[in-house]
This record gives C-alpha cells, sequence and structure tokens, in this order.
C-alpha cells in the first residue's frame, strides 16, 4: 500500500470513529435512557471543554517531545478503550466523565492526522495543496459510512454505536504505528519566551476592534453549530411517538442516513465557495452562512416525514452552506487580516471561540432551555417550537452581524485559488 493510501485510511477512520456515535448519542442518551437536556447538554459539551486545552498541548508534546504519529496511535487506543466502557454507564453523571475522558483522547487527534499527513507528504516530495484534499475528503466519507453503518446495525438507540467506535479506533490507533516516523519538530526558536511558546501573543488581537467583533461572532454562532449535530437524530426519531407516522416510518427507521446528507452537501458546498467569495466577497459569504442556519433550523421545525419531508431533505442540503462557508470564509479573514508571526495561534483562537467556547455555552444553554420551556409533562420535546427558538437565535445573530461587522473585502485571484485548493 502506498503512502497516499495509508493516508487515505487513516482520514477515513479518524472520523469514523466520531460519527459511529456523534449524531446518534442524543438518540441514546433522550430515548434509550430517558435522560434530561441539561443532562444531555452537559455530556456533549465535554468535546468543546476538551477542545479548549488539548489540542494545544498535544501539539506541544508533539513538537517537542514525542513521535507524532506514536502520540496519534497511543491517544486512539485510549480512546477505543474509555468507548468500551460506555455500555457500563447508568447515570448521566458518570457518562458525563467518560466522554469527558474519551474527548480529551479524541479531539487532539484531528490536528494530529492533519500534521502528520501534512509532514510525510512534504518530506515524500509530494504537493500538499493538490495531494492533500482528495485525502482528507475521505474523512468526511468515512463519517457518512459511520452514521449508516450505525443506522443499518440498528445501533443508533443503544451503546453498540460506541463500540462500533471502539474497535475501529483501536485497530486505527495500531495502524498508526506502521505510518512513516514524524519526529519533534521543535519548530520553537530556542530563548522564546513563555508568551511565544503558548500562543498568547495572538490573544492580543481581542484589542482590535473589528478582530474582537469577528471573535465574539464566531462564538455566537458557534453556539448554533452543534445544535442539529445533538439534537437532529432524536428530532427525527421521536417521529415513531406520532400515530401518524409509527416507528415504521423510513424517516424514523433510517434518520441517521437521512442526517448523513448533511455531511454529503457539505463535501459539495465547499466546491462552490470560490465562486461565492469572488462574487460577493467575505463578509457576505459569513453572512450568508448565518441566513443559512436561519434555513436550517426553521425547515426542520415545520418538516414532517409526509409532506413535509421535502423540508427536511432541504435542511440537510442547506447545512453544508451554513457549516462550511462561515468556518472557511472565517478560517480565510483569519489568515487576512493577522500576521504572519501569529497567524496560526490567530487560528486556533478562531477554532476555540467557535468548537469551543461557542459550543460549549451551546450545549450547556440549549439543554437548560429544552428542559425548562420546550419539554412536555411527559417528556416529549416540542420540537416545532425547539427549532423556531434556534431560527430565531440564528437570525438576530446575522442581523447584528450584517449591522455591526464593518469589513470591505475582494478576494485576489491568490486567495480564492488558495481555498478552490
Amino acid at each position: 500500500m502506498n503512502i497516499k493510501s495509508r493516508l487515505t485510511v487513516m482520514s477515513f477512520f479518524q472520523f469514523f470513529v466520531w460519527g459511529a456515535w456523534l449524531i446518534t448519542i442524543g438518540t441514546y442518551c433522550f430515548n434509550a435512557k430517558g435522560w434530561t437536556g441539561a443532562q444531555f447538554g452537559a455530556i456533549f459539551s465535554t468535546m468543546a471543554l476538551a477542545s479548549l486545552f488539548m489540542p494545544a498541548l498535544t501539539g506541544i508534546l508533539a513538537d517537542k517531545f514525542v513521535n507524532a504519529e506514536k502520540l496519534y496511535g497511543i491517544l486512539h487506543i485510549l480512546y477505543g478503550v474509555v468507548l468500551f466502557y460506555v455500555p457500563q454507564v447508568n447515570d448521566p453523571d458518570t457518562l458525563y466523565y467518560v466522554i469527558f475522558a474519551a474527548m480529551i483522547c479524541y479531539m487532539p487527534t484531528i490536528s494530529l492526522s492533519n500534521s502528520i499527513a501534512y509532514t510525510i507528504l512534504q518530506r515524500d516530495g509530494f504537493d500538499v495543496v493538490k495531494v492533500f484534499p482528495p485525502i482528507r475528503v475521505w474523512g468526511t466519507i468515512g463519517f457518512i459510512a459511520a452514521m449508516w453503518t450505525t443506522n443499518l446495525s440498528g445501533s443508533k438507540a443503544n451503546a453498540n454505536q460506541f463500540l462500533i467506535a471502539a474497535v475501529a479506533a483501536i485497530a486505527l490507533g495500531l495502524f498508526s504505528f506502521t505510518l512513516p516516523k514524524c519526529p519533534p519538530q521543535r519548530t520553537i526558536a530556542k530563548g522564546a519566551g513563555l508568551v511565544e511558546q503558548l500562543g498568547l501573543k495572538a490573544f492580543s488581537l481581542f484589542g482590535q476592534y473589528k478582530m474582537a467583533l469577528f471573535f465574539l461572532f464566531s462564538m455566537l454562532l458557534g453556539a448554533a453549530l452543534q445544535l442539529t449535530n445533538m439534537y437532529g437524530d432524536t428530532f427525527l426519531d421521536d417521529f415513531k411517538n406520532n400515530p401518524l407516522y409509527g416507528p415504521e416510518s423510513f424517516v424514523v427507521k433510517y434518520s441517521t442516513i437521512i442526517m448523513s446528507i448533511s455531511q454529503i452537501s457539505e463535501t459539495l458546498f465547499i466546491l462552490t465557495i470560490p465562486f461565492f467569495l469572488k462574487r460577493f466577497g467575505i463578509k457576505n459569504v459569513m453572512l450568508f452562512s448565518m441566513l443559512a442556519w436561519v434555513l436550517r433550523f426553521g425547515l426542520f421545525a415545520y418538516g414532517d416525514p409526509a409532506g413535509g419531508l421535502w423540508m427536511i431533505i432541504l435542511s440537510c442540503i442547506v447545512y453544508g452552506m451554513a457549516f462550511d462557508f462561515f468556518n472557511i470564509s472565517g478560517s480565510l479573514f483569519v489568515e487576512t487580516e493577522t500576521s504572519p508571526a501569529i497567524r496560526s495561534s490567530a487560528q486556533g483562537i478562531f477554532m476555540m471561540m467557535t468548537n469551543g467556547v461557542g459550543a460549549f455555552l451551546g450545549s450547556k444553554i440549549s439543554g437548560t432551555l429544552i428542559d425548562q420551556y420546550y419539554t412536555n409533562a411527559d417528556g416529549g420535546k416540542d420540537w416545532h417550537s425547539i427549532w423556531l427558538a434556534f431560527a430565531a437565535y440564528s437570525l438576530i445573530v446575522a442581523l447584528l452581524f450584517l449591522v455591526l461587522f464593518r469589513h470591505r473585502h475582494s478576494a485576489s485571484a491568490k486567495e480564492v485559488a488558495s481555498i478552490a485548493h
């Protein structure tokens, strides 16, 4: 197996081991266990908490002390071992710590997998810009394949979803030890101060009005990013309790497969970004993303497995624009608005504000609000009102962004070409 094929296998299973349970853990916690929204929100927020500190810590380890491929393998094996314990857990407080431990092991492997691929490809003389994207897209395919595996194996509402991920994670961990060595690079300059070593210089960007405002909106939108991952499959599965549809409804039986349309759309919308950037500019592309979130939630609010099925499908298609347009255009904004000396750590702050702080607040607050305002006496959820509330939140964020965020940008041919790759 040549090196590109081996890196493709790594990319596929990197996201397979996450996709096997990320979309369906809500169905497991709500329907199989009967836990509350606040309890589930706390469990889901562990991903955001781990994202706040683990990628930076493991990055230092890989830069200075341990081969990246070995650290990557160890983390995946530990992640798999922790997931094997999930079926033994019967209370939400314990599961919180178990999933937190799993996320401490898993979240840093996302950036490590990219670093490993970049290092190996560059060392072997490949054009990374051309070769890496076709390898990375197999990660999304792996995520979709995992969702289908969980759904078709009847595991979306039981703990088998975690066992599927655990077996694959341990296999991936062992496989990673066969990859070419990626020794520590020790890229931090000798004599650099602690602030520079930890990448804290980039936090001075919060002193700039436009950058501080951008990071604030990154956090606000980050709160919306995980909501359909948290509740989407549970929402579709709950139609089984409606006598008009029942458990044999196609949407109920194959809810996870339907949700995978979102990931398929994500891969397609990436291809449209250069056109939109060149035609409309970076601020408008980010605004389109926010408005797409309004559609994503609003279509769910009015969708159903019969006459409203087209709304559910369209909502999944719109997800590609909602997710890609802000993440990629936001990353480009950071790239063009910061100096090379702090650019990498500035990108880290962008990810911290979206996938860390924003996702944490979104997980915690949404769970509490659902419990207090949108849960019926019998424990059922008022999904119509839940999705409308999320849509209203996204619309408010979009309007504030339109009024407050001032930025003129005309994407250069070089910038557009870089995004196209």
